[in-house]
Order: structure tokens, then C-alpha cells, then sequence
């Protein structure tokens, strides 16, 4: 006889997904890049192309009013000043020297390491620093791996004993319990967005003085650990407060990444249950039709329309 096509499984153990699906998935990433870069591209070009147009203004100018000064000599002090941007300091600073590097700084450029964000404000330059950051990133990300899970876990054993009070709550109240889930993941979602998403937008806008948008913007982008680096808490250089503030800040990432973890493992054992008891539902329903159509019609409208309108199991009537 015909042999079985046996299923092929994945590094995880899982049942592999079918190329086709796998095919169409890689068309839709690559459309939404596509995506992407033109709305990027629309919104972004005009503004640098105009920040282009008024720093070359400025050059014009300056050399028109400064004609003691060569447009060779204005070009290697551009060049000076590019290298010690890029090597962190600030050229802006006529005042004593103030490393970037102090403990503060150092510890929260370690968390961007190994939680993957970073942010990239702050960087080694040294061949010693950047040898060090390679071993110091692959054994502190698996670490931070660990505790991030660790962390989570607890949140989420708090998080599932409070979901729980709440569908006991809505049971009672003889809700669906589809309807209690979905309840309970918006009801978790929205105490996670509250905690750990506007309440630091708040804080942010205030103490780093940035708008609304630029604090929800660096919110968002820190804890899905994009971190582009253009705004970094800290940054603005807060009297007095270096050495409790990014520490805190990197708390309140590895909170926030942890709590948002586990509501994400939450929905996904939600879904996968909602999965498996669908699949049975279909699985029962496609053997009674099957077996309804097998029937004299006359006895259709008295077996098989009950099942279909009450969405139980009706005896046939005699």
C-alpha cells in the first residue's frame, strides 16, 4: 500500500511548518518591509534633505563673515568635531573633562548588553572594550536570559492567581468562558500598559523634559528592545541623580520585559487550549452532520436542526 508521509519536525521538537506556509509568511514580512521603507522614506527624506539645505547655508555664511578662515581648515575642524562625537564626547562642552563612562553609565551600558537593546549613545572604541563587550554579551545575554524568565514566572504565577479570582468572578455570573479569557488577557494587557507602559511615559516626559510622543516613543522602542539610542534615559544629565537613576531605569526594563513576557506565554497557552478544543468541536460536529446526512430527509428537521439551534445533542423524537 500506499506509505504514510511521515512529518518532518523542527530544532524544537514541533512539527515543522509546511514550506508553503513558511513561503507565504517570508511574502508578507518582506511586503511589510516594503511597507515600511516607503512610509519611512515619505515622512523622513523631506526633513533631512531641508537639515541638509541649512547646515550648508550656515558653512556659506560662516565663511563669508570669517574670511580669515579657508574652506580646507573649516572642513578638518567639521572632521574634529565628527571624530569626537563619534568617539562620545561632547564638543558642545567648553568646561572640564566629565567621562560618559562613570559607574552609573557603565552599569546601565551593561544592561543594554545583555538585555539586547542597545541603545548605542555610548560605545567601546578601545580594541580592550570591544573584545571585552563580544564574551561579556554571549555569557550575560543567556544570564539575562535566565533571570528574565525567572522574573516572569513569578509575575506571571501573581498575574494567573489574579486572572483566576477574575474568571471565578465572571463563571459566576454564568459568562462564557471564552468571553472570561479574552476578559481577563485585555484585563492583564491594560494593567501591564498602565504599570509599565503610561506611568513611565508620565515620568519620562517629566524628568527627561521630552514630549508626550518622544516618551511613549522611547517607551515603546526600549521595551520591544529596538533601541535605536536617539533618546536615552539619562541623557539630559539630571542634577544629583546619576547614580540611582539609570539603575532604576534598567529595573524598570527588566520588569517590563518580564511582565510582558509572561502575559505573552498567558494569551499563548490560552490560544493553544482555544486550539485544541475548537479542533475537537469540529472534529465531533463533522461526525454527526456526517452521519445526519445519512438519514431519511423527513428526519432531518426533527435530529438535526435542534443540534444545529441549541448547540447540544437532541435525541431524535418518536
Amino acid at each position: 500500500g500506499k506509505e504514510k508521509e511521515q512529518p518532518s519536525f523542527g530544532l524544537g521538537g514541533g512539527v515543522a511548518m509546511r514550506c508553503s506556509t513558511l513561503l507565504a509568511i517570508l511574502a508578507g514580512v518582506l511586503l511589510y518591509l516594503v511597507l515600511g521603507a516607503v512610509v519611512f522614506r515619505a515622512l523622513e527624506t523631506p526633513r533631512e534633505e531641508g537639515t541638509h539645505m541649512h547646515l550648508q547655508d550656515k558653512r556659506r555664511d560662516f565663511l563669508l563673515n570669517f574670511t580669515c578662515v579657508g574652506s580646507d581648515d573649516l572642513e578638518m575642524l567639521i572632521q574634529e568635531v565628527v571624530d569626537a562625537v563619534g568617539a562620545g564626547v561632547d564638543p558642545s562642552s567648553n568646561t572640564t573633562f566629565v567621562s560618559q563612562w562613570d559607574l552609573a553609565s557603565a552599569f546601565f551600558f551593561s544592561g543594554t548588553i545583555i538585555t539586547t537593546i542597545g541603545f548605542g549613545n555610548i560605545s567601546p572604541k578601545t580594541e580592550g572594550g570591544q573584545l571585552f563587550c563580544i564574551f561579556y554579551a554571549l555569557v550575560g545575554i543567556p544570564m539575562f536570559g535566565i533571570l528574565l524568565a525567572g522574573v516572569g514566572d513569578h509575575l506571571g504565577t501573581g498575574l494567573r492567581k489574579t486572572v483566576a479570582k477574575i474568571e471565578t468572578l465572571f463563571l459566576k455570573w454564568r459568562v462564557s468562558p471564552t468571553i472570561v479569557r479574552v476578559i481577563s488577557a485585555v484585563l492583564s494587557i491594560l494593567l501591564g500598559c498602565l504599570l509599565f507602559v503610561a506611568v513611565p511615559i508620565l515620568v519620562f516626559q517629566r524628568v527627561e523634559g521630552w514630549s508626550l510622543l518622544e516618551s511613549a516613543y522611547f517607551v515603546v522602542i526600549t521595551l520591544t528592545t529596538v533601541g535605536f539610542g536617539d533618546y536615552v534615559a539619562g541623557d539630559s544629565g539630571i542634577e544629583g541623580s546619576d547614580h540611582w537613576y539609570k539603575p532604576l531605569v534598567w529595573f524598570w526594563i527588566l520588569l517590563g520585559l518580564a511582565y510582558f513576557a509572561s502575559i505573552l506565554t498567558m494569551i499563548g497557552n490560552w490560544l493553544r487550549v482555544l486550539s485544541k478544543k475548537t479542533r475537537a468541536e469540529v472534529l465531533v460536529f463533522s461526525f454527526l452532520f456526517y452521519h445526519v446526512l445519512s438519514l431519511p430527509f423527513s428526519l432531518h428537521h426533527v435530529w438535526f436542526y435542534p443540534l444545529l439551534l441549541d448547540g447540544r445533542t437532541a435525541s431524535p423524537r418518536h
